[in-house]
This record gives C-alpha cells, structure tokens and sequence, in this order.
C-alpha cells in the first residue's frame, strides 16, 4: 500500500508552498457543489427576481466567479494561477426549498483547480446567504464538495459519494 504523505510540509514539520516547477503542464478541470436550504420566502424571491438586493443569483455567480480568481490570497499555500474558463451554473429546487450552486473550473498548467472550484462555489452560497439574510438567518449551506477533477499526475478523480 502506498504511503501518502502531506505534500504541505517540509520534513521539519513546516508549512510550505508545494514546488510544482518539475510537473509537467497539463490541462487541469474541477467541479465543485454545493447546496443551500431557504425558507418560502426567500424561493420566492429567488425566483421572481423580488430580492430588495437584486438578481441574487445573477450577483453570486459574479462573486463565485470572482471568487475562483482570489483563492490564492484566500488559501495559503494555493499557487496563483491564470485560470482559463470559469462558470458557475443553479439548479433551483423550489419544492425542496434549495439552490444547488456548480462551479467548474479549467486552465492549463502545473497544479490543480480544486481548490478554485471548491472556493467558487463556497462564495456563490454565501452571497446568496448574505443578498437573502434579511429574510431568512436560518438558510443553511451544505454538502459543499469535488464533483470531479481531470489532469494532472493522479489522472481522474469521480466523486462516487455525490450528495447533491
């Protein structure tokens, strides 16, 4: 069995940035989820566009977006990258009282996006907790998680235990 060791520390026990200069580029994608529960009210602001604040979900997929680009001043040890592609899409599940928020994420180079796509899709809920909170303070955000990610040397990753 292959031992797996944390790639964040040095041998001393100290944080680091991981040197990535030796991988080869490839094409790195990542998809993250994540899901956000709203009360009746907030739904139907949500959906006719009746928020006080605006087009909530037009002004998360902006902040996700935005997001995505920050994560490096966000995470410590994450690389600066040029992301090339960045989205992020809603599933809006009235009869469940939920927003499923996606975020994908691709560029070419050296290291991953995961953390990209998992920050994206962090900032798109809380945005949509922030536009709505006069509403409802008890909206709860879950099942934040990878979907998928392609590239890279561990190759391609399906995440089989999917909540959302």
């Amino acid at each position: 069995m292959e031992e797996h060791r944390l790639n964040h520390f040095d041998e001393k026990g100290n944080a680091v940035m991981v040197d990535v200069s030796g991988k080869q580029e490839t094409q790195r994608i990542a998809i993250a989820k994540g899901k956000i529960k709203v009360n009746r009210e907030v739904m139907q602001a949500i959906v006719t566009g009746a928020s006080k604040k605006g087009d909530v979900l037009g002004v998360a997929r902006v902040a996700g977006i935005m997001a995505t680009k920050q994560t490096a001043q966000l995470i410590p040890m994450c690389h600066t990258l040029l992301l090339q592609k960045c989205s992020v899409d809603f599933e809006v599940r009235e009869q469940d009282l939920e927003v499923i928020a996606t975020c994908l994420v691709k560029t070419t180079g050296q290291t991953g996006v995961e953390m990209e796509a998992l920050t994206g899709v962090s900032v798109t809920l809380l945005t949509i907790y922030d536009m709505c909170k006069a509403l409802d303070k008890a909206m709860e955000i879950t099942d934040i998680h990878l979907v998928e990610k392609q590239g890279g040397k561990s190759g391609h990753f399906r995440n089989t235990k999917e909540q959302v």
